[in-house]
């Protein structure tokens, strides 16, 4: 039996209106319903839904960047990484590949400059850049490095739980069937969960184990797709 990385219990979230009420008080509004899911060890699952549907804000509920909600978040690892859907707008044009992926183990405290590049260069090979790649900036990559490079950064302090906003969405189809096998080799080699929001059915399908369908802040529908 498969341990969960995240359990998401009874979740409600709220947000304030640009339009205000009475006395000039912003009104607030419930964007989430009652969102309850659980994500197991190694496990994809799928968030479909139509824009403005809430798939947005639970992510960022997820990520604790929303404290307007209640219910439970839990995390049995440590808290998921975000893949984002524009690989242009998602890296620094200043700062270099290697500046990039190694930017986390600053942050988490890993003074050892040697040990942080041999960390660096292992997550560049396990996404498919090797070493040439380091000084280039991102006005230097095609769409699907600069993907694979986001996926680089995301995974150097090594989650359990990566969430995947469109992550495939912005490249062409050649690539974007690339990126999808990487992912899944990821998963079968660092044991990764992954929380893979498409509106892409064809898609989600290649890639899920499992999908929710979100509705008005509400999850509608829960179905399997593997036997």
């Amino acid at each position: 039996m498969h341990k969960p990385v995240l359990e998401v219990k009874h979740v409600n979230a709220f947000y304030r209106d640009r339009g205000r009420g009475f006395f000039g008080k912003r009104v607030r509004r419930q964007v989430l319903h009652d969102v309850s899911f659980t994500i197991e060890t190694g496990e994809i699952l799928g968030l479909v839904g139509e824009s403005g549907c809430g798939k947005s804000t639970l992510c960022r509920v997820i990520l604790g960047l929303e404290s307007d909600y209640n219910g439970e978040i839990i995390h049995h690892t440590q808290r998921p990484q975000m893949v984002f859907q524009d690989p242009y707008a998602a890296l620094n044009p200043r700062m270099t590949v290697r500046q990039t992926v190694e930017e986390p183990l600053i942050l988490s405290g890993v003074r050892d400059r040697k040990e942080r590049r041999r960390q660096v260069e292992e997550m560049l090979e396990k996404v498919g850049l090797d070493a040439e790649y380091l000084s280039r900036y991102p006005s230097e990559l095609s769409g699907g490095q600069r993907q694979r490079v986001s996926i680089a950064a995301a995974l150097i302090l090594r989650p359990k739980l990566l969430i995947a906003d469109e992550p495939v969405s912005a490249l062409d189809v050649t690539v974007q069937a690339q990126v999808l096998d990487l992912l899944w080799e990821l998963r079968r080699d660092m044991g990764l969960a992954y929380l893979f929001i498409s509106h892409d059915m064809d898609v989600v399908g290649e890639i899920c184990d499992r999908v929710l369908t979100m509705v008005d802040g509400r999850l509608a529908t829960s179905s399997s797709l593997r036997a």
